[in-house]
């Protein structure tokens, strides 16, 4: 009797712990589980459509039809935009611009002769296009310093080394550092009407060409005691640019530093090699509703070089609708994509009629 009290006494404690530990597991579960309502038990109601030849026929067909629709507007319209290419990398020997195209050659202005037969429609956007130029390769993109570009004085005196190898020059910091800042597009360009032979300069307008974003959010000029050029003493230009950033623009002194248009427009980087990007507009004095018929020429501060990568220059003129520039793909999509759902119902239908309508009579 002893010995079965010693052995009672002995076990004892060990189904207490038991019980103390799954009393404790049964209260972290009851302290976890959710609470007792519809949404978190997943009892709200629900509904789902039951998808019937009666429903995915006509749904295909709507669908078919508004597409045909949209992509004949997106086709029609794009039809009617005109552009205007003009290629100047000057390759070829009869180019007026191949004399500038030797290394030799400084300072150098070609010239192109064009003629329109129409009314070219404005607002006139005048592009300049860059191709096999590989603006979104990872190292050149990352080439550049955020906060020197935000105006931060203090990224001045010391860019960041992604900058690497634009990042010092002759011991002093650049300021903009960087490859995309040095390859910063520099030919410059005039348009002319020729009028009973003699020339009439076409006014470009070069304001607001920049996205808002850069301008107002991304890129500033750096709060300085003084000048613009105060600022950026210490510095030294990049080696590509034939003025400093302070200087861009000697005419208009609030298109300078980081705010030159110009300046952003470039350095906004292109997803594409082959890629054009918005010079100036042509929206003021005799020419608020287009370039009339007639001859032009357009002259041409020739700086850039492309020939070393292969590249090609060239200057488009556009006008644009309220779908944008001139963009033919979409339309063809929108028809395609239409298309491939018009046929669709019609296969559909055939099958259902071949194989439901028989159950359905009987």
């Amino acid at each position: 009797m002893g010995l079965r009290d010693r052995s009672n006494s002995k076990h004892g404690p060990k189904q207490e712990v038991e019980r103390g530990f799954f009393a404790m597991k049964k209260q972290e579960e009851t302290a976890n589980r959710p609470d007792n309502t519809a949404f978190t038990q997943q009892r709200l109601p629900a509904w789902q459509p039951m998808l019937s030849a009666g429903i995915v026929i006509p749904g295909f067909v709507i669908i078919g039809i508004a597409f045909i629709g949209i992509g004949v507007a997106l086709f029609v319209t794009s039809q009617n935009i005109q552009v205007l290419e003009r290629d100047y990398t000057g390759v070829e020997k009869d180019s007026p611009c191949f004399k500038c195209t030797s290394s030799e050659a400084k300072n150098c202005v070609c010239t192109i002769n064009f003629s329109l037969s129409q009314l070219f429609e404005g607002p006139v956007f005048f592009y300049y296009g860059l191709s096999n130029y590989y603006q979104s390769y990872r190292r050149y993109a990352v080439s550049r310093d955020a906060d020197q570009l935000s105006g931060d004085v203090s990224h001045f005196k010391a860019p960041d080394s992604s900058c690497t190898p634009y990042e010092y020059s002759q011991s002093l910091p650049i300021v903009p550092c960087g490859s995309v800042a040095n390859s910063m597009f520099n030919d410059s360009f005039k348009l002319y009407q020729v009028v009973s032979g003699q020339r009439k300069e076409v006014p470009f307008d070069s304001k607001g060409i920049a996205w808002w974003t850069d301008y107002n959010i991304k890129y500033h000029n750096p709060i300085y005691n003084g000048s613009l050029k105060d600022a950026f003493t210490g510095t030294v230009k990049p080696p590509n640019w034939p003025k400093p950033a302070y200087e861009l623009d000697t005419q208009d002194p609030a298109n300078n530093g980081f705010h030159n248009q110009d300046f952003l427009v470039w350095m906004r980087a292109a997803a594409l090699p082959d890629f054009r990007k918005l010079y100036r507009r042509i929206t003021e004095g005799d020419y608020a509703k287009g370039l009339p018929a007639g001859n032009y020429s357009l002259d041409i501060s020739y700086n850039y070089p492309v020939l070393p990568f292969d590249g090609r220059k060239k200057v488009v003129l556009s006008n644009v609708s309220w779908m944008g520039g001139k963009n033919q793909f979409l339309g063809i999509a929108y028809l395609v994509i239409g298309s491939l759902c018009v046929v669709m119902s019609l296969v559909m239908l055939i099958v259902y009629a071949k194989f439901k309508f028989p159950e359905d009579d009987s």
